[in-house]
């Protein structure tokens, strides 16, 4: 067997309206409703890929074994200069954590990268090759 991406990944959220807001308004990602009527989910979509989002005590079944809100540390790439990224986060009033851009290794090797929290206190690493 041999995996060959990944489709989407859960977020477990204190609020999912606050969290539907921050990735929109500062990452620029969209908001997608799926699921039956009675019973619909929230995703937010980003290229071929999507964050789906578990409200903290209000999660789907099968969920995580400890599914608990701001445990994630994800990782996403732009091909907007960091720089620029930055003016947008202060714009979006987002506090930028530690150094500013710094040099990491991503997947296919080396990223500048700097670091932002989302309303959970997630870590999101926003990065260009």
């Amino acid at each position: 067997m041999q995996i060959d991406r990944l489709d989407h990944l859960v977020l477990t959220v204190q609020d999912i309206q606050k969290t539907c807001e921050f990735y929109t308004q500062v990452l620029g990602m969209q908001v997608v409703t799926f699921g039956d009527q009675a019973n619909p989910r929230k995703a937010l979509k980003f290229g071929q890929q999507k964050l789906n989002l578990h409200e903290v005590g209000k999660e789907f079944l099968p969920k995580a074994q400890h599914s608990t809100p701001g445990s994630a540390d994800l990782c996403f790439i732009t091909e907007i200069p960091l720089e620029q990224v930055m003016e947008h986060l202060r714009s979006c009033q987002v506090e930028i954590v530690g150094e500013g851009i710094v040099q990491r290794t991503g997947a296919r090797g080396a990223i500048a990268s700097l670091y932002i929290r989302d309303p959970d206190g997630n870590l999101l690493e926003i990065s260009n090759y």
